[in-house]
Formats: C-alpha cells, structure tokens, sequence
C-alpha cells in the first residue's frame, strides 16, 4: 500500500485517538494546527500503510519523532524500543502531574519519548494549563 491515507481511514484514526495527539494528547479541536496522520513505523523504513501502523498526531510531535525506529532513556541513556500508540496503552508508560499540565514518564520507554518529542515543551504546559482551567483537559478517553 502507498503512503496516501484514504479519507475514510483518516476519519477512523481521528475518532480512534479521540481528536487527540496520540503522543502529547492535545485536542485538535483546542488548537489552531491541523493534525497530521502519523506512520508509527516510518515508510522509510518498511512500515505500511495500515491501520495499526497509523495514529492521529500533532504538527510538532510528528516532526520531532521524524523517522525514528529507537529512542534513548535519558536516565539510564539505553535505547529503548519507543511507544506505539497502537500497541502499547498510553496509560501504562505516561501519566499526568498534579495540575495536569506536564507528562509524566512512568516507564524509560516513556521518558524516552517524552524527550524525544518534547512532550512538556513550555509552550505546551503553559496552554495546558489553560486547557485545565477550561475544563478540556487532561482528555478523558482512552484508545484501548
């Protein structure tokens, strides 16, 4: 299969993930950036066109995760094999602080991909932070 996403999966993917990043969980709907259909595993690197290798991501995560197979921990700076977000429950490697505005890491795996993507870049907490002061945030669904 090509990289084109036909319009049909690109609707399915966005439902799937709730209109929310898959990676940083920003809503679509609270941003003025329209969000991108993300190859998990990247086309340059043998991953298909498909369903499970496709998740809703935002502009700027889907830039900063490029086409990268591995991440490293920066505690521990071992590579560690990243979060798919079609494989792995975002729950289980992230979480959120008290005041919902910054992830947080509860596996290597999820520190790995919270540096990787910039996940708490200050931009993004301080609008949070609003988000949570309107009542949108942290979002409620959850992807399995």
């Amino acid at each position: 299969m090509s990289g084109y996403v036909p319009l049909e999966m690109r609707r399915q993917i966005r439902e799937h993930y709730g209109g929310c990043c898959a990676y940083c969980r920003s809503a679509e709907d609270l941003t003025v950036s329209i969000f991108e259909i993300e190859h998990i595993e990247p086309r340059a690197a043998g991953g298909l066109t498909k369903f499970e290798n496709l998740c809703f991501a935002c502009p700027t995560c889907n830039r900063y995760k490029a086409d990268r197979l591995m991440a490293e921990d920066p505690q521990s700076r071992a590579a560690v094999k990243p979060f798919h977000p079609q494989r792995d429950r975002w729950e289980d490697h992230f979480g959120w602080s008290v005041d919902s505005a910054e992830i947080l890491a509860l596996t290597p795996c999820g520190r790995a991909k919270i540096e990787l993507l910039r996940m708490n870049r200050s931009q993004l907490v301080r609008v949070r932070r609003l988000w949570v002061e309107m009542g949108e945030h942290p979002p409620t669904f959850r992807t399995f």
